[in-house]
């Protein structure tokens, strides 16, 4: 599990960035221009999708814990802060439970915690659908609910941008990775509460899938964790707008590894 494909940008204390379900590292362009004014982005694509490694089978949380583990072995890094958006968030939450003397600072991007009924059997009919139809399946409807109707409207060709990528997914992968997503919250909603590194829980107030409830659940579980809703965005308000996602994490990675302003 070597192939790993990852870009490098900037310089100063160095922060890991893990996209979410489908994408590529290039859903963070939107943060570089932010981030790396004050630190060492270290972006790359998670197992099964992008330019890294797409194994056949079963895919499990463990995989992408290892996965990451060997990209700071190889990179030399001892630690790092991690940026982690929805199933980008669930990884760092898991890799900073397992490693976390090697975690500097988390923060986790719209990502689900401690689903109900009705929120699982919602997204284990996604990835089902995904099994028998191909990512295509569930591409249009992720769209409607990633942006919000006005920006859709103004903006098509980022949609279509992400409808490219997504649609570009490994149609055999692309399912299991999907059961992960599905899934795996269920094992980290009490074990995230042995995360001691500074932690901020950021959602946007229109993402129903990951909403401002999950995310003020998650926060009170992790000691001393910081939780903020930004408003008027639906699950891609990191791409949709920057500029309202991003001075919250810079702000706050300044703040948890010290750096100066």
């Amino acid at each position: 599990m070597t192939q790993t494909a990852f870009s490098i940008d900037g310089a100063g204390p160095p922060v890991v960035l893990l996209h979410g379900l489908g994408l590529t590292r290039a859903v963070w362009d939107g943060q570089l221009p932010a981030l790396t004014n004050a630190f060492r982005v270290f972006r790359y694509d998670l197992l099964g999708h992008g330019e890294s490694i797409k194994p056949r089978g079963a895919y499990t949380m463990v995989q992408f814990v290892e996965q990451l583990d060997e990209l700071l072995d190889s990179l030399a890094l001892e630690h790092t802060s991690l940026v982690g958006f929805s199933l980008g968030g669930m990884i760092s939450r898991a890799y900073t439970i397992a490693h976390p003397t090697r975690v500097s600072a988390l923060v986790i991007l719209n990502s689900p915690h401690d689903r109900t009924d009705d929120e699982r059997t919602a997204v284990r009919a996604r990835a089902k659908q995904a099994t028998a139809d191909g990512p295509g399946a569930t591409v249009e409807a992720a769209l409607q609910r990633w942006f919000t109707n006005g920006f859709a409207a103004a903006k098509p060709e980022v949609l279509d941008q992400v409808r490219k990528v997504l649609l570009a997914n490994d149609a055999k992968v692309y399912p299991e990775v999907y059961r992960v997503l599905a899934e795996d919250d269920a094992a980290l909603v009490d074990s995230i509460s042995a995360i001691t590194c500074p932690t901020l829980v950021l959602t946007c107030e229109d993402d129903l899938g990951n909403s401002p409830e999950m995310a003020r659940r998650m926060a009170a579980r992790i000691p001393g964790a910081q939780v903020e809703i930004v408003p008027g965005l639906r699950h891609m308000g990191l791409v949709e707008n920057p500029d309202a996602i991003n001075p919250i994490i810079v702000e706050f990675l300044n703040k948890a590894v010290g750096v100066q302003t």
